[in-house]
């Protein structure tokens, strides 16, 4: 049974985390010892930035629970997402993380990954709208670049070195620092709304509802507000520097209406 929550920001997302025997935290970084490997700088070709994504999202699922194929948060995700195939070109996969913490993110391969306990309190609709947003970041290739960066100014701050162009391997003490890195990282207020745009029209293709977009802020909004007001909560310094959920939840829902696309009937998650 739950019993504490409280909200924290990994990647962009807002996150709640909650005490549960039976889930393991959130595994952010794994504390090992150990000098970073790298002495020589380099400029990261795409080629390797696709095999440093490929190693942190292999890293972060050997070291996260993920619900087998026949788990039912599996299940629920894959009939959740079918037809979802890829973004601009990108091609998509899905996984469910089996941890306290409400989140979902999307690395720029197009690994998308939905924590069990966002699906505890999220509907399909608005679960839906976060992985349309998520995304959409992925799509308009924020996610490569905040990996870019953050893989240049945490796990890989002191230089790598490379053999015949191939990417050094990240020790599990640099993939924790790069970790640490996304967690603070920040989207810009346009990247946030070029997402949600993306989003809507993402969903709609596919012919999901995309009055989904709208559903999710609002429940979104309705966790900050559960936070408490407090201009010190991690929450509100953690929306202060995005786009304002109102504003966000009134260009959705006025979008959806204008193309009288019939809003869902609002259930609450099993």
């Amino acid at each position: 049974m739950k019993n504490r929550v409280f909200l924290k920001a990994i990647v962009c997302l807002m996150c709640a985390v909650s005490s549960v025997p039976a889930m393991a935290q959130f595994n952010l970084k794994k504390a090992i010892s150990g000098a970073v490997k790298a002495t020589q700088a380099v400029t990261l070709t795409d080629e390797q930035m696709g095999e440093y994504v490929k190693e942190y999202i292999t890293w972060m699922d050997a070291n996260n629970q993920v619900c087998a194929d026949d788990n039912e948060y599996t299940i629920r995700l894959k009939k959740l997402t079918e037809g979802l195939g890829d973004a601009d070109g990108i091609p998509l996969n899905f996984k469910v993380y089996y941890v306290t913490d409400v989140n979902a993110f999307a690395c720029a391969d197009g690994s998308v990954r939905v924590f069990s306990s966002l699906m505890d309190i999220m509907s399909d609709e608005e679960l839906l709208g976060v992985i349309g947003h998520e995304i959409g970041h992925v799509a308009h290739r924020d996610s490569k670049k905040g990996f870019r960066t953050a893989l240049l100014t945490s796990a890989l701050k002191d230089g790598i070195s490379s053999q015949g162009g191939k990417a050094a391997t990240l020790t599990d003490s640099q993939l924790g620092d790069l970790t640490e890195a996304l967690v603070n990282a920040r989207y810009s207020q346009k990247q946030e709304c070029a997402a949600d745009d993306y989003g809507y029209e993402f969903l709609k293709k596919a012919g999901k509802n995309p009055w989904a977009m709208a559903l999710s802020f609002q429940k979104l909004k309705s966790l900050q507000e559960q936070s408490g007001s407090s201009s010190s909560s991690k929450l509100n310094q953690l929306f202060s520097t995005h786009p304002d959920l109102d504003l966000r939840i009134k260009r959705m829902e006025e979008r959806a209406t204008s193309e009288d696309i019939e809003k869902p009937v609002e259930k609450t998650a099993e």
